[in-house]
């Protein structure tokens, strides 16, 4: 299936591990000239390096000034940016009794603010040209708040309420914009989680993740790959009518629609 996107230049946030490589290489195999970035500048160039086309920058999303500077960075490699892919880290776990002023405007500015700076920059080019992909690697912590990531769900649920405002007002532009939440894939971040999890209930690493692969429809973990390959077409041309949209890969975690 020809996706459509050979040619188009992308930005994937925090795409030197995790979703974010996932999403980048599945991009990048379609023909998409990917701009791979991180914190780990050498681990980006890397990956780059196995793309024609593709580039690696070092950039640290925690503000918006080097978001902006990451941005500027990626259009003297590739141009004006036609795919933007947001990501970043998620804060540190913990409920609702753990947090704290100064965590809340961390996980907003983090999730929410430094990544709608990333759009408002973006977005000219997209709508000149009535062709774009706006896409949020989020978290099913948006459709149901995850109790032990309480400031994960605070700063992507805030940045859902912008990105499906926006949505309204650019699809007759050509631009669509959705977010696309994850289950339990296995990467190292949740790798890291079972480990937590693991800590604080006694059990094993490995007993924590039988258990929680059991609560899953599918009764396992994800594979990052399939979730890069949702998240291309999500960014193919194929993919014009689907916009607003948040599209889950969790194997059916989650029991609603």
């Amino acid at each position: 299936m020809d996706l459509g996107i050979a040619g188009k230049a992308a930005l994937v946030c925090a795409s030197t591990g995790g979703l974010g490589a996932a999403t980048a290489q599945a991009l990048a195999a379609e023909g998409a000239r990917v701009v791979f970035s991180g914190r780990r500048g050498e681990l980006a160039e890397k990956e780059a390096s196995a793309y024609d086309g593709s580039v690696g920058i070092e950039a640290d999303l925690s503000s918006v000034e080097g978001a902006q500077q990451l941005l500027t960075k990626a259009r003297e490699a590739v141009g004006d940016i036609d795919i933007l892919v947001l990501n970043g880290p998620g804060p540190k776990p913990g409920t609702a009794l753990d947090v704290n002023g100064e965590d809340m405007l961390q996980a907003v500015t983090s999730l929410a603010i430094v990544q709608q700076s990333l759009v408002e920059a973006c977005l000219p080019h997209m709508r000149e040209q009535k062709w774009g992909r706006i896409l949020s690697i989020a978290s099913t912590g948006v459709v149901a708040p995850i109790t032990g990531l309480a400031l994960s769900s605070v700063g992507r649920m805030a940045l859902a309420g912008y990105l499906k405002s926006l949505a309204n007002v650019v699809a007759a532009d050509g631009v669509t914009v959705n977010m696309l939440l994850p289950g339990r894939i296995a990467t190292d971040r949740v790798g890291q989680l079972d480990a937590n999890a693991a800590e604080q209930s006694g059990k094993s690493v490995e007993e924590v993740a039988k258990r929680a692969a059991a609560s899953i429809p599918a009764k396992r973990y994800g594979a990052p790959a399939e979730f890069g390959a949702t998240a291309a077409f999500l960014c193919s041309d194929l993919a014009s009518y689907i916009t607003g949209s948040a599209v889950r890969c969790d194997g059916g975690l989650h029991t609603t629609l």
